[in-house]
């Protein structure tokens, strides 16, 4: 059983770690390194399960639950270095739906994932989400993304602009918010930079790139996708 894994952890070692172990068994993954990102992410991209660290900057892990739980029924497998009973108890009093203390085998948290993706029944499978809007269609999932039928070669970049805005077709979205999306809030990133993929997206999926139908600036505010 396969799921759109979202990681949140801050050791980039242990961060790899978990996404080798993860793609290993088949599963999509995607990681951050803070809880901001975190809740973000998941809102976005709507997970099969989160794979929590407690220990984050910005918002720590049993927030980012809490937040999360509030919002959703989504599977939250928290990790911890903390190992007391009261903070095994604290995380699952807060919707967490399994705890995993550090340091742990790979292969019992590979075993815990799948024992949670089974109970929940949150699969790629059973879950499919795709985004359309108009003739463009783009699949989470499988990472791909069609105009008219055609497949589009999208950048990293590229494609979580395309996600974000065909998830919400005529919603417009400014660029600080697109950037958010691709990059976090890292402040040496300017907006600019948004500006540049739409250009290189509208010669991907626009029939006429000057003249675009599907990807419109809203000037002064940023970016929709329409239904043409």
């Amino acid at each position: 059983m396969c799921a759109y894994v979202l990681v949140a952890e801050d050791d980039p070692k242990q961060a790899e770690l978990l996404r080798r172990y993860l793609e290993r068994e088949g599963h999509e993954v995607l990681v951050v390194h803070d809880g901001r990102s975190a809740i973000d992410e998941a809102r976005r991209a709507d997970p099969g399960l989160v794979v929590l660290d407690v220990m984050m900057p910005r918002v720590d892990g049993l927030d980012v639950c809490r937040v999360l739980r509030a919002e959703s029924d989504l599977p939250i497998l928290m990790l911890t270095a903390r190992s007391t009973e009261d903070d095994l108890l604290l995380g699952l009093d807060l919707g967490a739906d399994d705890y995993v203390a550090k340091p742990y085998s790979p292969r019992e948290l590979m075993a815990r994932v799948r024992t949670l993706l089974r109970r929940t029944g949150k699969s790629q499978d059973a879950d499919r989400r795709l985004f359309q809007a108009g003739d463009l269609v783009v699949d989470p999932v499988r990472h791909t993304v069609t105009a008219a039928d055609t497949l589009v070669e999208c950048t990293l970049a590229e494609f979580r602009i395309i996600e974000t805005l065909a998830a919400e077709p005529e919603r417009v979205f400014t660029r600080k918010q697109l950037l958010e999306r691709i990059h976090g809030f890292d402040r040496f990133i300017t907006e600019r930079t948004v500006d540049v993929h739409v250009m290189n997206l509208r010669k991907k999926i626009e029939p006429d790139p000057r003249r675009p139908v599907r990807l419109l600036t809203v000037y002064g505010v940023g970016y929709k996708l329409t239904h043409a």
